[in-house]
């Protein structure tokens, strides 16, 4: 790829200067605003703005659609690899601001790029805060029994004070859900919710697609504990939600004759996570979601000889752990033929348990799900994993 830069009355190349090149100039510029337009994915612009929130500088990203617009908040540091995640759904403008310099970078059909680079004064930046009113997808004063029966809402609809962060929580999920779902065109959908506990979320979901969105909604929540299972029946009876309904059951080995649209799974434990995955793959599902818990398979197997660095301190070798199974999951999911980000659900100080696998079903290209196949099995090769949905995927010769 060659890369044209236009400025200042001069014109000069940068031959074969990669995308990931291209991305890595511009954080090194210390950015305060890129816009990515002429989207052709799922988002039509996507914008980055450097913040100061709660006291701590930050990068704020607002993701449009045709109706909606979608916020998440990320560190300084997580920048280079938010844009480049963004990027891959075909964005064909990128413009970005610094103190000293503005980008016009045009992405042309056949991926070649052209950048109109101006030198400006040195500006006084100032960083804002957010002081404004965010809109929720499952706002105050909407009709919410789950919500009056959480007691985050009062009898007359209004937020309960203490409660205001279940109810930032429960809203991210339903946008998350939401904007997943916005190329499903299908009147009904199947759903299947592993581990569901209390399932609280299982009942916002289904409040959401069938209320709100007006689908046809069929859910079915699974988890071991039979109490939980005859409250969650008996709750959804006295909501009136005929079309949800709980079974006791075991994750790994279960089977259903519906054709599944969709898999939720939230804090299934350890490897039950893989058992909901690979069900999910096998269903060939459009949708998974996934918030995974207490991966402790391969903290067991992890040594290094060249990384031992990373295996000495237990707190450390615990949590890179963790990240190594939810890495080695979201490319297997690759490899399997969906499109899949891994992404902060909730901040990190409400709960450490706060990633979320998001993957859809997409045209993922042979090239691409190869590569995902391949730097999986480096990962367990230099620290000595077998990993269990990757396991599994094998032994039943999907990839």
């Amino acid at each position: 790829m060659t890369i044209q830069i236009v400025g200042n009355g001069e014109v000069g190349i940068m031959a074969d200067i990669s995308i990931k090149e291209l991305i890595e100039e511009m954080v090194q510029s210390d950015p305060h605003k890129i816009i990515l337009s002429g989207g052709r994915g799922e988002y039509r612009k996507v914008v980055f703005e450097r913040k100061i929130i709660g006291g701590k500088r930050c990068f704020q990203i607002e993701r449009y659609t045709e109706k909606q617009v979608f916020h998440q908040n990320i560190d300084e540091g997580e920048l280079e690899e938010a844009l480049a995640g963004d990027l891959q759904d075909g964005f064909r403008q990128i413009n970005m601001f610094s103190a000293r310099e503005e980008w016009d970078v045009k992405i042309s059909k056949k991926g070649k790029v052209a950048v109109n680079k101006r030198h400006t004064e040195n500006k006084l930046i100032t960083v804002q805060g957010n002081n404004r009113r965010k809109k929720y997808i499952l706002e105050e004063g909407m009709d919410i029994p789950v919500f009056t029966h959480l007691g985050i809402f009062t009898k007359d609809g209004k937020v309960v004070h203490s409660m205001y962060d279940k109810f930032k929580q429960i809203n991210r999920f339903a946008e998350i859900v939401d904007n997943v779902m916005k190329s499903y065109n299908k009147p009904s959908i199947n759903i299947v919710d592993f581990g569901c506990g209390k399932s609280y979320l299982t009942f916002i979901v289904y409040y959401y697609l069938h209320e709100v969105k007006g689908l046809d909604v069929h859910i079915t929540g699974l988890d071991l504990k039979e109490q939980v299972i005859k409250d969650c029946n008996a709750l959804a009876e006295q909501f009136g939600y005929t079309g949800l309904k709980f079974e006791l059951g075991d994750i790994n080995g279960y089977k259903t004759d519906v054709d599944v649209d969709m898999v939720m799974t939230l804090h299934a434990c350890d490897v039950a996570t893989d058992y909901a995955l690979y069900n999910a793959i096998c269903w060939n599902a459009q949708y998974i979601l996934s918030v995974p818990c207490c991966q402790h398979e391969l903290n067991k197997q992890m040594h290094s000889d060249e990384l031992a660095a990373l295996t000495r301190y237990g707190i450390i070798k615990e949590r890179i752990a963790a990240l190594a199974t939810d890495s080695i999951r979201g490319h297997m999911l690759e490899a399997c033929g969906y499109k899949t980000d891994i992404m902060e659900f909730i901040d990190i100080a409400h709960s450490p348990k706060n990633l979320l696998i998001r993957a859809v079903k997409k045209n993922v290209s042979p090239d691409r799900r190869k590569k995902a196949l391949k730097d999986a099995e480096a990962l367990c090769e230099e620290f000595g994993f077998r990993q269990t949905l990757m396991e599994m995927i094998k032994a039943d010769g999907r990839i």
